[in-house]
């Protein structure tokens, strides 16, 4: 027997092997992703409850004269209602079944709004339909309050037991994903923010050798996490080295004989091929999607913003700015003297932008660079920019440059939450697909500013605002004000 012959049949059996033994731990994964959604639900369920159960029990204690008083049936029976129907709104909307969105920000949002949902359904039946619960609107209120606190908290705690699961190897689909480009890198950050998925990023599969040694950094706000960059080209021993179970075809580009290849070497070494669907941006601003049997079926439908969330989100802006300008007018006269101090000019500095439809206006910010910089130039992107002041480093760094365009919300020309304005040099070369941003009134904060692409141009992550047009929301701008609140000053800008 030739020395090829005695070596194929051990290759053969290598490549027939291991997808036994895949299956084996695929079959293991999916058992432990269907107990932990379980655990997940019940979980919810009985934190909405405890919540609820909390409210009444506050609103019941209140040193109030004509405070409510509830029995041990009405408590337990509100909080029950609350728990169940949070849940099955859950359950509704795939909060079970997704992983990670951007920034965590639409779990935040889906934990400010379900439990708004739940307890507008109890409402409804306690006042609607007569039920005998003897709710007031203090424990209704007291409950929109604490429900979305104890959900967070207990999906911070999932999260971080879920993580030591799969530390110890449970429910992990250790994954590679062919691609370093841009779609390569937010699939690393998607699935490392993703931890119930269980698809764990083990490597980048690069076919140019250049990358090879490099690491992918996680794009967050701590960028803890990072992958390693293996070279090309994709093998079934490159992949069992890996001991991946799922291969992610990252490249929307891909040649047929690339893809082929790489399916070869998947379906050799008994791994599972993904394709990313869906990288093009959509040009409509609205999607529906239809799971069937296993398949995503996406209808696109023209974006109409309610007139009510339109309504409502100018009045709050109004009341918000006032509030804001008020609250923290010792704050501007304090920043404006400092400014003044450090370098000679005025502290307020003044530059068209470009909001809703295109009209332009005059965006108030306080000067954090010298008066001879360029007025209508790229923004620094870095402290050592040598453009920026002393303080100019500080009020950016800690975007206390932005607070003099609470004078824009009040105006009505900005909204605390939306996609930033762009100056006019900038917005003349937009694309049709970029100029979909200008449909709504630009913002202070958004998705944009919350993602590690903040040190890039924004019409470079048009994404961010593509998806704000076709989800925004109420709870969705409480969420980007929640995490803008507790995230957005401690980085760098």
């Amino acid at each position: 027997m030739s020395a090829s012959e005695s070596t194929t049949p051990r290759l053969y059996a290598e490549a027939i092997s291991e997808p036994g033994e895949n299956r084996l731990r695929a079959i293991a994964c999916e058992k432990f992703c269907k107990f932990i959604t379980r655990v997940e639900i019940v979980g919810d369920l009985f934190t909405c409850a405890a919540g609820m159960f909390v409210a009444v029990a506050l609103d019941a204690a209140l040193p109030i004269r004509h405070h409510a008083q509830y029995s041990l049936r009405q408590s337990v029976l509100a909080s029950i209602i609350v728990g169940i129907t949070s849940a099955l709104f859950m359950h509704l909307e795939g909060a079970y079944r997704s992983g990670g969105s951007l920034l965590q920000i639409h779990a935040t949002e889906r934990m400010l709004r379900i439990p708004a949902l739940s307890l507008s359904l109890l409402s409804l039946l306690a006042f609607g339909f007569s039920l005998d619960l003897g709710l007031s609107p203090t424990s209704i209120f007291l409950g929109l309050v604490i429900l979305p606190v104890l959900l967070i908290l207990q999906k911070l705690i999932f999260s971080s037991i879920l993580r030591v699961a799969h530390t110890a190897g449970f429910g992990v689909r250790r994954t590679a994903i062919y691609g370093v480009g841009d779609a390569g890198k937010r699939i690393v950050s998607a699935l490392v923010q993703s931890p119930r998925l269980g698809f764990v990023p083990v490597a980048v599969i690069e076919d140019d050798s250049a990358f090879n040694g490099n690491f992918v950094l996680e794009m967050g706000y701590r960028r803890r996490h990072s992958v390693p960059v293996r070279s090309g080209p994709i093998t079934p021993e490159l992949l069992n080295v890996l001991q991946c179970n799922v291969l992610i075809l990252a490249l929307p580009n891909l040649s047929p004989e690339s893809r082929n290849s790489a399916l070869h070497a998947a379906q050799q070494a008994g791994v599972k091929p993904v394709f990313l669907s869906g990288l093009e941006l959509q040009k409509q601003l609205s999607t529906r999607s239809i799971d069937l049997d296993g398949f995503s079926l996406t209808v696109m439908e023209e974006s109409s913003s309610a007139w009510f969330y339109t309504v409502t989100k100018r009045i709050l802006d109004f009341l918000a700015s006032i509030f804001l300008l008020i609250l923290t007018a010792p704050l501007l006269f304090i920043l404006a003297l400092i400014i003044k101090l450090d370098s000679p000019g005025p502290a307020l500095f003044v530059q068209t932008r470009v909001g809703r439809n295109g009209e332009l206006f005059n965006i108030y910010k306080f000067r954090s660079m010298y008066t001879n910089a360029p007025r209508y130039d790229v923004s620094p992107v870095t402290s050592h920019d040598l453009r920026v002041t002393r303080v100019g480093r500080f009020i950016r760094r800690m975007s206390l440059d932005e607070l003099p365009q609470l004078v824009n919300v009040l105006l009505g020309n900005m909204s605390l939450v939306g996609p930033r304005p762009e100056m006019p040099f900038i917005v003349q070369e937009y694309t049709p697909e970029h100029r979909q941003r200008l449909q709504v009134i630009p913002g202070i904060t958004g998705l944009w500013q919350l993602s590690a692409d903040r040190a890039c141009p924004i019409h470079q992550n048009i994404e961010y605002d593509l998806y704000y047009l076709r989800n925004r929301g109420f709870f969705l701008d409480m969420a980007i004000l929640i995490h803008t609140l507790f995230f957005a000053a401690r980085r760098d800008r």
